[in-house]
């Protein structure tokens, strides 16, 4: 994300104008932009015009309109934000209080301004300007015809390319074309690993398969470097890690993460912390029930004792529409991290949030079948010490 310029004050009303130059970007701004901020940004309306014969023409014209927010779509497939509220910013095409929805594309600039930015806001938009936090882990997931680019990120997991191939069968007649179709199959996997894939901000390439796919991309993928004279694939082979996977579709990113030798790599990143701490969550409510909690009440009277330990909640709550709602777990957020506890925000399009998320509200759902729907919130956390009276707390 490029920061054109930033003028706000914490936990103080202000504006940031923004390019987004990547898909990544725009889910942090979907992040950022929220009910009742406004967004300025020059957008494209057909209006009509009077003809000197008296009849009306349809014409498109380019206009800047402010809008303030009431409701956010991201469309992750067509990589664009529709921002749908009420212009505020006289005129002579658009009324004040007319309804208009802005895209914002990439490599568009926008203007954000907030009322109130919460150091979450703040947090994220730093992350969003920093270069170096663009991806820790690059994937390649393959099974013989298909094949996965993926880009983890701090805060998204993206799919560089797709490829597949049809690939014959290997016996019969067909044998003389499985061989040529195959090379030809990891020939495209190479030229995308190429261009999607950087060493310099990579911590490590990962190729995974089931059987010995990973293996034979990885032999072809090395003699090609070497007659090619490919300096940065030979100069960076040691960060080039093979794993075993199920399948080369997109859900088995989760036993590349799950895997030691990468685990080992990216400990310390968001990805693997928040894999951790969810499967923490798991062990410590199988082990020790009364040092796992759920739903804002129980964790909010837990932090009310300063026993939360490690906190976990999802990227949906501070999407809500009521201000004071939003306000109210940035505070909780704020205040476990100042009282020594952790925080983990999962984000829905991250794969340790996409899947994860949903994992956790299916167990909650699952777990708790006394308690509607509606009240399971997608918050949770581990505890410093045993509070077994939360039992008797009302959700």
């Amino acid at each position: 994300m490029k920061i054109v310029r930033r003028d706000f004050a914490p936990d103080g009303p202000g504006s940031v104008k923004m390019i987004p130059d990547e898909s990544d970007d725009l889910w942090v701004a979907y992040n950022l932009i929220a009910p009742g901020d406004t967004i300025m940004a020059v957008t494209v309306r057909k209006v009509l015009r009077e003809a000197a014969s008296g009849s009306r023409e349809a014409e498109r014209v380019k206009l800047k309109l402010e809008i303030k927010v009431e409701n956010v779509d991201y469309d992750k497939e067509g990589a664009v934000l529709r921002i749908r509220g009420k212009n505020i910013l006289e005129n002579e095409h658009v009324k004040i209080g007319a309804f208009h929805t802005l895209e914002i594309e990439l490599h568009r600039p926008f203007v954000l301004r907030k009322v109130f930015w919460d150091s979450l806001a703040i947090d994220a938009l730093h992350q969003a300007s920093d270069p170096s936090a663009s991806a820790d882990l690059a994937v390649v997931l393959m099974q013989e015809g298909l094949a996965h680019i993926l880009l983890v990120g701090k805060s998204v997991t993206l799919t560089r390319s797709r490829i597949e191939a049809s690939i014959p069968r290997k016996h019969g007649l067909s044998v003389a074309g499985y061989d040529k179709a195959l090379n030809k199959f990891y020939e495209n996997v190479l030229q995308a690993f190429m261009k999607h894939i950087d060493f310099k901000v990579v911590r490590c390439a990962v190729i995974a398969s089931p059987g010995f796919t990973k293996d034979q991309f990885h032999r072809h993928l090395m003699l090609e470097a070497e007659r090619r004279d490919l300096r940065h694939i030979i100069e960076n082979k040691s960060r080039i890690i093979l794993v075993h996977s199920t399948s080369g579709y997109k859900h088995s990113l989760r036993e590349v993460l799950d895997a030691p030798n990468v685990m080992s790599i990216i400990k310390d990143t968001k990805a693997a912390q928040e894999v951790r701490a969810l499967k923490d969550f798991f062990t410590m409510l199988s082990n020790d029930t009364h040092r796992a909690c759920y739903g804002p009440k129980h964790v909010e009277v837990a932090h009310e004792r300063m026993a939360v330990q490690t906190l976990l909640i999802t990227d949906e709550l501070f999407r809500s529409s009521d201000v004071a709602t939003r306000q109210r777990y940035v505070n909780l957020v704020n205040t476990v991290k100042e009282s020594g506890g952790t925080t983990h925000v999962f984000s829905s399009m991250h794969v340790s949030g996409e899947r994860e998320y949903r994992h956790f509200i299916f167990w909650m759902f699952q777990s708790c079948t006394c308690i509607e729907l509606a009240q399971l919130t997608g918050i949770a956390a581990i505890l410093r010490f045993p509070l077994p009276d939360l039992d008797d707390i009302e959700m």
